[in-house]
């Protein structure tokens, strides 16, 4: 008896034909040689290898500096395995029936002390700057705060008359989602920043620890109750849409709590602070109990407390 696959089971390779067959093996080779297609930098991508492309010079110089210990880890990876395949070889029993009586060598015990001590010298200069530039906020063009709770964010703009709003991901409740919205990254309320401004953003939490990331600009913050952190986003090059989540645990609907910020002209910017100006905490929606953010991702595993 034939049994039919379920019905959105994915499909055996090829079965949809020779030059779809063909093309996913390409894919996959270009996969294998990390050189697949580029993907947007707003979110991730199908077969995306890597980071996601920064949008801004800090990203940049970040993506630069891990591809450059990346390479750096793979070749000493590469050398010690050279090395101990080398030393199997030259002083195997068999090659050697009366073993060496040597048990020290000075050069070489120098030389694997001090080049590791070099390596770590290199990678940590530009390691330190990056930090050191992620956290100057001092001469920042715009300040915002976002607040996390369980599970949305709330944002505030103190210097664009300290207005307010909460941001939910879209489509729960089983709410259709909008023309161009992504599924577990939109949110109802995106944040809207300027292009090319230097925004610091402050992070807390009322609650639990929550965690403010966006990978495209390479930031990553934890906001803790009664504390507030700082980081810096660098100018965005582009206008668009870029997508991020709360990556610490935080609770049961901790994977439906969605960062969208949306980069736009300074001109729409300021058009957009001017709308928002009576705005106050709560006009999104009431705040979702746990059931219905349960309610609105059915797929989702239950959870045993």
């Amino acid at each position: 008896m034939r049994v039919c696959p379920a019905r959105g089971a994915p499909k055996r390779p090829g079965s949809d034909g020779g030059w779809i067959s063909m093309y996913m093996r390409i894919l996959a080779f270009l996969v294998a040689l990390g050189i697949a297609p580029a993907a947007l930098a707003a979110q991730p991508e199908a077969w995306r290898i890597g980071m996601q492309d920064p949008a801004n010079a800090l990203a940049e110089q970040t993506n630069s500096f891990h591809t450059t210990v990346t390479i750096l880890s793979v070749a000493i990876a590469i050398f010690v395995m050279v090395l101990l395949a080398y030393t199997m070889w030259k002083f195997a029993a068999s090659r050697n029936p009366n073993p060496s009586t040597v048990t020290h060598n000075t050069m070489i015990e120098v030389l694997w002390t001090v080049i590791p001590v070099a390596i770590l010298v290199v990678i940590t200069i530009p390691s330190i700057n990056l930090l050191y530039a992620f956290d100057k906020t001092q001469d920042a063009e715009l300040t915002i705060k976002a607040i996390g709770h369980q599970w949305y964010w709330s944002y505030e703009y103190p210097d664009n008359g300290n207005f307010t709003f909460d941001a939910y991901m879209a489509g729960q409740g089983g709410a259709p989602l909008e023309k161009g919205q992504v599924r577990l990254l939109s949110t109802d309320n995106p944040v809207v920043l300027p292009v090319d401004t230097r925004v610091r953003v402050l992070v807390t939490a009322t609650d639990v620890i929550h965690s403010w990331a966006v990978p495209a600009f390479f930031n990553k913050i934890d906001g803790s109750p009664g504390r507030t952190n700082q980081l810096l986003i660098d100018r965005v090059k582009k206008t668009g849409t870029y997508y991020g989540q709360c990556s610490e645990l935080c609770g049961q609907a901790h994977s439906f709590m969605p960062i969208e910020v949306k980069i736009v002209s300074k001109a729409d910017f300021a058009a957009w602070v001017q709308k928002q100006q009576p705005r106050k905490v709560g006009d999104a929606r009431p705040q979702d109990t746990p059931a219905d953010l349960a309610d609105a991702q059915p797929a989702r595993p239950a959870t045993k407390e």
